[in-house]
């Protein structure tokens, strides 16, 4: 115990892989839990491979971790260092434990790099969705639903920007095109149009109100869907629509949630007021 309480930070210093290896042998629990922490903190690309060596032999699995993630980051340092050289002579198996162990590191980062990608694509899918039935039901600044505006006349007052604009105008001019474009008209189609039938195949794979929703061709690709074997049957496509499904549902579900903490913060506030008001 006196060990415990009276060891400084210069003889951690000089001493602590010393008292690590003691206090592991002789079983004092928490002075070898001191030391573990005292000799992860001093952990360097020159004894990193050491202290590696030296928390295994002690049974010390956090250390053991502390040093692999060291190596990890920094292994372009570690081994050019004299203690890489020696374990790669001398303990090849240890080499290729660590080797394992970044690889799996490296392997887990571009999974989730990639499940952040993925889960990007399908916020933007799912706020296209809104977008689409928001350009269709209540109208935007280029484009409005089809039974109260006609493109030719000019004396409907057509509304401001909504608060995802950077997508809805991208989709208002991809709605204009495809409503024009002559490619579409001979059967062929071009890129864009092409990208906006996928846009409204996705709507109606979604939509669980096809009768009375406004989206064009929402009824119609339900109707073809549920007849196509092979749509049916893809699961790609049944994988994204139920991602964009579940993503659309989050992003309302946070909407709803930040719309009411938003109201519950207005309401403190004008309590706030009215309470000041009336000690005045």
């Amino acid at each position: 115990m006196y060990l415990l309480f009276s060891v400084t930070e210069n003889e951690m210093e000089k001493y602590g892989i010393h008292l690590l290896a003691l206090s592991h042998v002789y079983m004092v629990t928490q002075l070898k839990q001191r030391c573990t922490k005292g000799v992860g903190e001093r952990v360097t690309a020159e004894n990193v491979v050491d202290i590696l060596q030296l928390a295994r032999l002690c049974d010390a699995p956090d250390l053991c971790l502390k040093c692999m993630r060291f190596i990890h980051y920094k292994f372009k340092t570690v081994e050019q260092t004299e203690g890489w050289k020696f374990l790669q002579e001398h303990d090849p198996f240890l080499e290729l434990d660590i080797l394992q162990f970044i690889d799996d590191a490296e392997s887990r980062k571009k999974r989730r790099r990639r499940h952040r990608r993925e889960q990007n694509l399908y916020l933007q899918l799912s706020e296209a969705m809104e977008c689409i039935e928001h350009i269709c039901t209540e109208g935007c600044t280029l484009v409005g639903p089809s039974s109260n505006l006609d493109n030719k006349s000019t004396c409907q007052a057509k509304p401001g920007p909504c608060s995802a604009f950077s997508t809805c105008y991208g989709l208002q001019l991809l709605i204009r095109h495809f409503a024009v474009c002559k490619k579409r008209v001979d059967g062929k189609g071009c890129v864009r149009c092409k990208r906006m039938i996928q846009l409204l195949r996705l709507h109606s794979s979604i939509c669980d109100q096809s009768e009375s929703c406004r989206v064009p061709l929402c009824r119609q690709y339900k109707n073809r869907g549920e007849k196509d074997k092979k749509m049916v049957e893809d699961t790609k496509w049944k994988v994204l629509v139920r991602r964009v499904a579940s993503a659309k549902a989050m992003s309302s579900l946070s909407q709803s949630k930040k719309k009411k903490s938003e109201v519950l913060f207005k309401e403190e506030a004008e309590d706030l007021i009215r309470i000041r008001n009336k000690l005045m």
